[in-house]
C-alpha cells in the first residue's frame, strides 16, 4: 500500500496559538512569548499550529511531497514539561550543524534541543536562534 504524502503547502493556525497562550499556566509564559515572536519574526514563511500539546512552528511554503510522518516540514516545537525552562526542540536540527552554541545534544533521529529559562536568556541567544532557523529553511528540501 502506498504511503499518504503531505501537501505541498500548509496552513497557519495563528489563532489556536493565541488561545493556548492565553490559557497557558506554565511559570514561564513570557518567555514562551517572547521566543515565539522571535521564531515568527525571522521568516515571513514560518507559520504555527498547537501539536504535541504545545506551539509548534513550520515552514508554510511549497515542498515536494514527503511521508508526514517524517516532519520535514517542521522547524521547531515547544516542550513545556519543565517549570524551570523552556525547552526548544528542533525535530531535525542535526542538519544545521550549529557552531554556535545553541542546539544541545548528540540524539541519533536528529532532534536537537535549545534551553531558555529567563528572558534574559532569550535576549542573549536571540540572534543565535534567528541563526539556526534560517539555515535550517536553506537547508530545507523544497
Amino acid at each position: 500500500m502506498p504511503t499518504k504524502k503531505s501537501t505541498t503547502v500548509k496552513l497557519s493556525e495563528p489563532e489556536k496559538v493565541d488561545q493556548f497562550m492565553k490559557s497557558a499556566v506554565h511559570p514561564l509564559v513570557k518567555v514562551m512569548e517572547a521566543l515565539r515572536k522571535i521564531i515568527l519574526s525571522t521568516d515571513k514563511e514560518i507559520g504555527e499550529e498547537i501539536k504535541w500539546n504545545a506551539p509548534s512552528f513550520f515552514y508554510t511554503g511549497e515542498m515536494k511531497p514527503f511521508d508526514p510522518k517524517e516532519y520535514k516540514r517542521h522547524i521547531v516545537v515547544f516542550n513545556l514539561h519543565k517549570k524551570d525552562a523552556i525547552r526548544l526542540i528542533f525535530p531535525s536540527g542535526a542538519i544545521v550543524g550549529d557552531k554556535t552554541g545553541l542546539l544541545e545534544g548528540d540524539y541519533a533521529d536528529g532532534r536537537r534541543i535549545a534551553n531558555f529559562s529567563d528572558l534574559k536568556e532569550v535576549k542573549a541567544k536571540e540572534a543565535d536562534l534567528k541563526k539556526v532557523i534560517s539555515k535550517w529553511l536553506k537547508l530545507l528540501d523544497k
